[in-house]
């Protein structure tokens, strides 16, 4: 039996589940998200409680459910307290400044990017070299903190570039002459 799956989601106060068919919607102070899942697996909402429930125990049944129960806890999750990504910049002279909603970077080209985030999701600037991605969609604050990361991924001789906080770039030695 699979353990995530079995797993029940809590759902606060203030969120609301609807089901339509096999789609589901969660609302919550911070927005809403739809999602269309398999009309195998069955989702029950009681008592402010959800479970998800597979009919048998093939391959594809197994795999359906945690992942079935996996999405929606982050939906729960995202819609009443939302997803959040750092990541910080380690180079000379790069820095990071927001004008307006955009993320202006400067990391060593020979023109400053610009990244645009899209509506739900939001970019903080704490300080030059550190930048905030916020937002209930985790798929989608995920995936903006990862262009951000590849606008200048860390090299592994000198460790520069734009890392995820607390993620460990591996080094290398350089090279060694006569």
């Amino acid at each position: 039996m699979s353990r995530v799956g079995k797993k029940p989601i809590e759902v606060p106060s203030g969120v609301t589940v609807t089901f339509d068919n096999n789609t589901i919607t969660v609302k919550g102070p911070k927005g809403e998200l739809t999602r269309t899942f398999s009309p195998d697996i069955k989702v029950e909402l009681e008592e402010n409680v959800l479970t998800v429930t597979r009919p048998s125990d093939s391959k594809e049944h197994r795999t359906l459910h945690g992942t079935t129960r996996a999405l929606l806890a982050n939906m729960v999750e995202g819609v009443s307290k939302g997803f959040e990504r750092s990541l910080e910049l380690i180079g000379v002279g790069y820095r990071a400044q927001k004008q307006g909603s955009k993320l202006i970077l400067n990391v060593g080209y020979s023109h400053p990017v610009e990244i645009e985030p899209e509506e739900g999701i939001e970019i903080e600037v704490p300080s030059n070299t550190k930048v905030t991605v916020k937002g209930y969609n985790k798929e989608r604050v995920g995936a903006l903190a990862a262009n951000i990361r590849d606008v200048r991924p860390p090299e592994p001789y000198k460790g520069k570039g734009i890392r995820y906080e607390g993620e460990r770039v591996r080094r290398k030695e350089g090279k060694t002459g006569k």
